[in-house]
C-alpha cells in the first residue's frame, strides 16, 4: 500500500490535493476545523472524478478512488501515520504561523510538512518550529489534478532529504516537481503569472487594448504555444540560429520595452550564452527544423481539439 498522506485544509486545493494522491493510490485523510467545508468534500470530490473519468483521465472507477479518502475533524487523528503533510489553508502569515506550530507538534517525527502556499516563502512561518528542517513549500498549479507542475521551495533551513523526499513523492503521484533554488516571494509560477499581469494591466491603463483583446492574444496566440513549450524554448524555434540569435535580433526591442516600466534587466552576453547552452543541451542546433515541425503538428493537434470543444 502506498504510504499515508494527510492534507489540512478541505477547500478547493484540499480536495484537488486529496485527488492527486488518492488517484496515485494513496491512503488520504483530509481535515478541516469546518464542518460545513469538510461535509462537502466528498461530494466535490466525486464530481471532479467523475469528469476526469468521463473524459478518460482516470484509470479506475470513481468509488475506487473516491474511497481512498476519509475526512477527519480532528487534527491529530488526521495526522496519525501520515509521512507528508500537505497544508492547504488560507494565504495568512499569522494563521500559517500557528498552523504549523501544532502540525509540527502533531504529526510523526519523520512527516514532511509541505504549505501549498502561493507566495509566503516558508522563513514566514516556520523559522522558529523544532521540527523546522522538515518544513518547505509545495506550491500547486490550480487544480494539481490537471496542470502537474508543483514548485519545491525550500527555507535555508529545509533538509536536502526533506526536499528529496517530497520530490520523490510527487513525481510518484504524477506530478512535475520543480526545485525552486532560492526563497522569493511568489516563487517562479507567480512571478511569470505576476510579469505578465503587470504589463497586461498597464496596456489597459494606457488605452493600448481591451482586456478582452489581451485575453485574446494570450488565448489565440502566445497561450497556444505556451501550452506546449515554454518561453525560452518558443523563441528559441522562432528564430533559426535559435536563442543566440533571438537575443541578437530582438534583445534591444525587448530592452526598450522594459525601460519604458522602468525595469534595467538586459540580457547580457552571459546571460545570454547561459541560457543557450542549457538549451542546446537539450536541442543540438542540428535537430532544430525536426523540433519545429513537431511543434507545428503539436499545435494542429490542438487546434482540432479546439475546434472540437467550440462544436
Amino acid at each position: 500500500m502506498s504510504a499515508p498522506v494527510a492534507i489540512v485544509g478541505a477547500g478547493s486545493i484540499g480536495v484537488a490535493w486529496a485527488l492527486v494522491f488518492a488517484r496515485a493510490g494513496h491512503p488520504v485523510a483530509l481535515h478541516d476545523p469546518d464542518p460545513g467545508r469538510l461535509a462537502a468534500a466528498p461530494r466535490e470530490l466525486d464530481e471532479r472524478l467523475a469528469r476526469l473519468r468521463a473524459h478518460g483521465l482516470l484509470d479506475e472507477p470513481v468509488q475506487t478512488v473516491a474511497a481512498r479518502v476519509r475526512t477527519s475533524g480532528d487534527l491529530a487523528d488526521a495526522l496519525a501515520g501520515a509521512v507528508h503533510v500537505q497544508e492547504c489553508a488560507p494565504e495568512r502569515v499569522e494563521l500559517k504561523r500557528e498552523l504549523f506550530e501544532r502540525l509540527d507538534m502533531l504529526a510523526d517525527a519523520g512527516a514532511t510538512l509541505a504549505s501549498s502556499s502561493s507566495a509566503l516563502p516558508a522563513s514566514c512561518f516556520a523559522a522558529e518550529l523544532p521540527g523546522r528542517a522538515r518544513v518547505l513549500i509545495a506550491h500547486p498549479g490550480n487544480p494539481p489534478y490537471l496542470l502537474p507542475v508543483v514548485e519545491l521551495v525550500p527555507a535555508p533551513f529545509t533538509a536536502a532529504a526533506t526536499v528529496d523526499r517530497c520530490e520523490a513523492l510527487m513525481a510518484g503521484a504524477g506530478m512535475a516537481p520543480v526545485r525552486v533554488a532560492a526563497e522569493v516571494e511568489g516563487f517562479l509560477f507567480n512571478r511569470l503569472q505576476g510579469a505578465v499581469l503587470r504589463e497586461a494591466y498597464a496596456l489597459v491603463r494606457d488605452g493600448v487594448a481591451t482586456a478582452e483583446e489581451i485575453d485574446r492574444v494570450m488565448r489565440d496566440g502566445l497561450g497556444r504555444r505556451w501550452a506546449l513549450i515554454g518561453p525560452f524554448e518558443t523563441v528559441d524555434l522562432n528564430t533559426r540560429g535559435g536563442i543566440v540569435s533571438h537575443a541578437e535580433k530582438m534583445g534591444p526591442a525587448y530592452a526598450r520595452m522594459g525601460a519604458e516600466r522602468g525595469q534595467d534587466d538586459p540580457w547580457t552576453p552571459a546571460l545570454v550564452a547561459r541560457v543557450d547552452a542549457e538549451r542546446r543541451e537539450r536541442l543540438p542546433l542540428e535537430q532544430w527544423e525536426r523540433r519545429v515541425a513537431w511543434r507545428d503538428e503539436a499545435l494542429m493537434t490542438l487546434e482540432r481539439a479546439r475546434r472540437e470543444l467550440d462544436a
